[in-house]
């Protein structure tokens, strides 16, 4: 394909917490940006929903808003990309485009009970061998189950053919096609414990196994390559749609993680460690997911994740929990009051434990408090638990692969803190390589777009944009850094099977 001269490509960042337009130049900068936080909403303890027609306002207002702040046209824009939070679940009308209900978020525990009977039942093993996932709720499958089941007449809508699922790419991309277009890319589908990730199609005995029709499946696609036009319907028509994937895996294609054995951590709500395994899937005996990590040009690149639930919203936690800090970004200051973290040790298992402990039934411990303890050591003891979490991984991610960390490139919201940066560096002691760019995940949208369209020429031009901000050097002796993850894993030990209790 030849140059496209549009001037840029648009990104859209649909996450758990705000959905962001971001506005890239042909030098990867980014040009202008707009973002708006969505509510959060709890029917009850361990649920977590939003509202897909939320999601979907306050993405299309944040793209109005970053074309009016850029002052450029849509003519202008040469593709979009989608990025999103994966594993959330919408359910719609096909003939109305309204959805059946709240979309179940990637965070939601209802269906703990259940993924933990297929468990019991030996199914695991299955799951396992077909999408390189393990049986937790936090996946798709059960959820869609769920809603099938649970919303008045949901499943005979759904096997008349009258439903459509997706992922929150899905449900975008059907909407800024006008109901169009009802398609996934395969880093997405991989995610939906329904998808086997070798034949790269969905799977007949998944489908059968969680009672889920075919008839409401979106067709899943390469993640670069053309899946429609945008809509006269949404005000601007015309502009291809020419890269989807997941979030994690779209920040593995923007930090350049193309070869086997380049690996990122990306620091949103969540931590996601990914090391990019190559065109074969590796096989985790240490509580990590072989996931799709993308495909292009007829080539899938497999990733091995380490997923943690909650990183950066433990910073959130502080904010609007406890209320020790007004805004996130005070918590830097706040954690570097002290020298230490005092002997308090926080596990943010809110929503239960992720890779490699995977315990649906951890909840939240604090333990170590003294009448010396401050809000100081909180702050750090939250800190330090985002980069516990992330050692756990990276020791997991080695005992599978055989291949030790030299680096670790890093990358979303809570990368810009100093003060985490640094302790993960000496928590790990390893060099922690920060881009001057952050906006990772969604430069890795606009990449896989741009060079569908031809935006971009290949991988080679895309190295020589990628910019290093900083590198954070390990301080902290070996023997200390030791000592603190022996002490951070007796409290997961406490906190673990709390629930069952």
């Amino acid at each position: 394909m030849g140059q496209n001269m549009s001037k840029y490509i648009l990104a859209l960042d649909q996450g758990t917490t705000s959905s962001r337009a971001i506005l890239f130049d042909r030098a990867a900068h980014p040009l202008a940006m707009a973002q708006k936080e969505i509510t959060q909403i709890f029917p009850q303890p361990g649920w977590v929903e939003h509202d897909p027609r939320e999601i979907w306002s306050s993405q299309i207002g944040v793209v109005a808003e970053v074309l009016s702040h850029a002052a450029i046209s849509p003519k202008d824009v040469a593709t979009i990309g989608i990025t999103n939070q994966r594993e959330t679940v919408i359910l719609w009308d096909r003939e109305s485009g309204d959805p059946v209900s709240n979309a179940i978020v990637w965070q939601d525990r209802r269906t703990a009970e259940a993924m933990e009977k297929l468990k019991q039942d030996g199914l695991e093993p299955l799951l396992r061998e077909k999408t390189g996932l393990v049986a937790d709720a936090y996946f798709s499958a059960s959820k869609i189950q769920w809603l099938l089941d649970n919303v008045p007449g949901a499943r005979n809508r759904a096997s008349a053919g009258k439903l459509a699922f997706g992922t929150v790419d899905s449900w975008l991309l059907y909407k800024l096609t006008g109901g169009q277009t009802h398609a996934t890319d395969v880093s997405n589908a991989s995610r939906t414990l329904l998808y086997n990730i070798h034949t790269c199609d969905w799977d007949e005995e998944l489908l059968n196994l969680f009672n889920i029709p075919r008839e409401i499946l979106p067709e899943g696609r390469p993640s670069s390559g053309l899946f429609a036009e945008t809509s006269s319907d949404i005000g601007f028509a015309g502009i291809p749609v020419a890269g989807i994937a997941g979030d994690q895996q779209s920040a593995l294609f923007g930090q350049l993680c193309t070869k086997p054995g380049l690996m990122k951590n990306t620091y949103g709500t969540g931590c996601f460690l990914l090391m990019n395994t190559g065109q074969q899937p590796a096989v985790s005996t240490n509580g990590l997911l072989s996931t799709i990590g993308y495909m292009r040009d007829g080539v899938v690149d497999y990733a091995l994740e380490g997923s943690v639930f909650i990183g950066g919203a433990v910073v959130q936690w502080l904010r609007d929990g406890l209320q020790l800090i007004r805004t996130a970004s005070e918590v830097e200051a706040l954690a570097a009051t002290v020298k230490d973290n005092g002997g308090v040790y926080l596990v943010p298992a809110f929503s239960g434990l992720g890779a490699p402990h995977w315990n649906q039934y951890a909840r939240g411990t604090i333990v170590g408090i003294t009448r010396g303890t401050t809000a100081g050591h909180f702050a750090r003891a939250a800190l330090e638990a985002i980069a516990f979490q992330v050692a756990d991984l990276a020791q997991a991610m080695n005992a599978d692969t055989r291949i030790n960390m030299t680096e670790l490139r890093v990358d979303g919201g809570a990368a810009a803190n100093n003060v985490l940066m640094q302790l993960q560096a000496d928590i790990l002691q390893v060099p922690i390589v920060r881009p001057r760019n952050l906006e990772t995940t969604a430069l890795g949208a606009a990449f896989l777009a741009g060079l569908a369209v031809g935006f971009w020429k290949d991988l080679d031009e895309l190295a020589n944009l990628w910019e290093k901000d900083r590198s954070f050097e390990p301080q902290m002796p070996e023997a200390q850094a030791a000592e603190l993850r022996a002490n951070w894993s007796r409290a997961v030990q406490r906190s673990c099977d709390w629930e069952t209790d």
